[in-house]
């Protein structure tokens, strides 16, 4: 009897399945480009296999045609399983869909059994053949069910353990005819839990989804007794299996569009989060003034950053004084705060998050994945709090990269919008509209502190220009007074009827104008700009001069000085004249340092004078260490005539000059105090 019921079926679905590939030309989702190429298998099924009318090709005089309905069947049913579960694994360098090792024995099943045999069941070792194919795709789908999916891997092996044992045991039972049909309705019912695993909320879109499969499942129920004798149970199945295809269809039109819906809500709400976040952050007043006062609000910097971005940890990496070193964090604990510290500072300048040497944290986005491991030491407490990780957004400048916001702790987007939410997968994408406003802030920051440095070094020049012009004048006024006093104490000197106390009252005279000259030739010195160009120094050969030069007069003085440089030290670009006279002043205040504590406190206690050059990282380290007096104040040592040491001596204008120098080739100077007596002068620059 002709089965007009089905026309109905096959107009509504081919009229449906347009759409599919509409939504899939309109937003370009993989997934619904699946659906409509499973709906367009399952119209060739119902064309090649169903009777439609006067329309039927399952009658066995056209083998071929049924074996590509059959095909088509497996294929669409396994498409369906794959838009939802879309699962990889490697062979060399391709990467294969387990969907293809788990459909294609199922498509030469089909080939065998209704175009090779003509839908008749062989005997004897062939029939073999077909419990070996179905034994193949079950393999495959152990294997693909095991691999971490949208469902839980126990459920995923327990049901495919099932199905496949089920269809194995049908082939063997009742021939190899019901086998594609249990394994096509198996696929179904298999996409109808997934559909349930992957989407996770109620809406009309999956309850149709899930009754239009399940009911797409129920061709098997055939194989039973009661139903496939009973003609009147049979159609009535056969209709519910084809209006599910319809049913079906219809709930995964209205999936997409729900999913559409969804991101539409997520753009707007993102949207204006992003909006509120950047109001945030352009509200921060940054100081202008000083470069110490702009790094002061790191911690305030970090906290905005907290409370109005997806992270919940933040800290601020700013370069400073050739060196990086954390000026502000916020959501941290104070012990991962110690460690960042301490391991900022082991972090080179040079390729530091340089463009193209950091994996991207997400597509078209600045930030920056960052591995903290190679700056870690054994032991290292960030190791120990598992903090070995973190997003990046560098403070890219001209040369190198003058810091970055380092980002942790992702927070779930947390927001409902209307009657949809957010999956648990979407909810904890890291996406780029994320990250644009705290790029947006960081790139501001970066141009504040750059403008507040130059600013600064503006001020800077300024004031020592208008304080070398007037030195330049005060030693132009000085030195001619100056000269004359040389020059009459010089004969006076030369006069032989001097008694002892008058000639001693004139070489007081001559060894304070002499220490002047010196001074206004330092004077003159440091107002005086220099020329010059940078080049490669080597470091050990220019301190292994120094010492040859001037081991006379340590000895001359009863000095034990004492010289180590650190095998393959590398060169440093610097002008060579000014790095050696700023090494001078460090030895010359370190001669004078050691002889007034041994005159101030009566003692002969050893004089020493250490010379130390070694590299750590890309720094190399110039040690001048003595066993004088220690600094009063080492935060203060380069300030110009300020007492530097208990007895009251002042460091003149050498060290000033030498912290200036320092300066000048982005290095620094820094002194300290030793134990349990003496001090240093460390002299840092960067390595060639």
């Amino acid at each position: 009897m002709p089965e007009y019921y089905q026309i109905p079926a096959l107009a509504l679905t081919i009229l449906l399945a347009p759409a599919f590939g509409y939504l899939y030309l309109r937003f370009r989702d993989a997934r619904t480009l699946l659906w409509f190429q499973g709906f367009l298998f399952s119209i060739v099924r119902m064309l090649c296999i169903y009777h439609v009318g006067t329309w039927y090709f399952a009658d066995g005089h056209h083998p071929w045609v049924t074996a590509i309905g059959d095909a088509a069947a497996q294929i669409g049913a396994t498409v369906f399983l794959a838009s939802l579960s879309p699962l990889r694994f490697r062979v060399g360098k391709l990467n294969i869909l387990y969907v293809v090792p788990y459909t294609l024995p199922l498509v030469i099943y089909a080939i065998l059994f209704d175009g090779v045999f003509r839908g008749v069941t062989p005997t004897g070792p062939l029939f073999w053949i077909f419990p070996a194919l179905g034994t193949m795709s079950l393999i495959a789908g152990l294997f693909w069910g095991f691999a971490r999916g949208s469902m839980p891997r126990w459920l995923s092996v327990v049901l495919c353990a099932l199905f496949g044992a089920l269809g194995l045991w049908t082939c063997i039972t009742h021939g190899a005819a019901w086998p594609l049909d249990f394994v096509e309705c198996a696929n179904h019912f298999m996409t109808a839990v997934l559909l349930v695993y992957v989407f996770r909320r109620f809406s009309p879109g999956l309850i149709l989804s899930c009754i239009g499969f399940t009911a797409f499942s129920l061709s098997i129920l055939e194989i039973l007794p009661v139903i496939g004798q009973n003609p009147v149970i049979d159609v009535n199945i056969s209709r519910v299996i084809v209006l599910g295809k319809v049913v079906a269809a219809l709930g995964l039109i209205l999936l997409a569009l729900e999913d559409q819906l969804a991101i539409n809500l997520a753009g707007q709400s993102r949207e204006r989060r992003t909006r509120r976040e950047m109001e945030a952050y352009t509200n921060l007043i940054l100081s202008r003034r000083r470069v110490e006062d702009f790094d002061r609000q790191g911690n305030e910097i970090c906290q905005t950053v907290i409370e109005h971005s997806r992270f919940a940890q933040a800290a601020l990496l700013l370069q400073y004084q050739g060196r990086y070193r954390l000026t502000g964090s916020a959501g941290l604990e104070p012990a991962i705060v110690t460690a960042l510290d301490e391991m900022a500072m082991q972090i080179p300048l040079e390729n530091f998050l340089a463009a193209g040497s950091v994996l991207p944290a997400v597509a078209h986005s600045r930030t920056v994945k960052l591995d903290l491991t190679p700056w870690l030491r054994p032991g290292d407490d960030l190791k120990r709090l598992h903090f070995t990780s973190v997003l990046a957004v560098p403070m890219a400048g001209r040369t190198i990269t003058e810091g970055a916001l380092l980002l942790s702790g992702l927070r779930p987007i947390s927001t409902t919008d209307g009657p949809l939410t957010f999956s648990t997968r979407t909810r904890n994408v890291l996406r780029p509209d994320d990250l644009l406003a705290i790029e947006m802030l960081a790139g501001r920051l970066q141009a504040t502190r750059s403008q507040t440095m130059m600013l600064e070094k503006l001020v800077d020049s300024e004031k020592y220009a208008g304080l070398g012009q007037l030195a330049g004048n005060v030693t132009q006024q000085l030195n001619n007074p100056l000269t004359v006093i040389l020059g009459y104490a010089s004969l006076l000197e030369e006069t032989s009827a001097l008694d002892q106390r008058e000639r001693r009252g004139i070489e007081s005279i001559l060894s304070e104008a002499r220490r002047m000259r010196a001074t206004l030739d330092s004077l003159t010195r440091i107002s005086r700009p220099q020329n010059g160009q940078f080049t490669a120094v080597s470091v050990a050969e220019m301190l292994s001069d120094l010492e040859q030069l001037h081991r006379s007069e340590f000895l001359q003085r009863s000095i034990e000085f004492r010289l180590n440089i650190a095998p393959g030290l590398p060169r440093v670009r610097c002008h060579a004249q000014q790095l050696r006279q700023a090494v001078l002043h460090c030895l010359q205040f370190a001669i004078e340092a050691v002889e007034t504590r041994n005159l101030a406190a009566a003692t002969d206690d050893r004089k020493t004078v250490r010379l130390e050059a070694s590299c750590e990282g890309t720094t190399v380290q110039i040690l001048v260490a003595h066993s004088g007096s220690g600094f009063l104040h080492p935060d203060r040592a380069f300030d110009p005539f300020v007492p530097a040491q208990a007895t009251g001596e002042t460091t003149g204008l050498g060290l000033s000059l030498c912290a200036s120098i320092l300066r000048d080739h982005n290095g620094r100077a820094c002194a300290l105090n030793l134990e349990p007596r003496g001090a240093a002068i460390l002299l840092e620059l960067q390595a060639a």
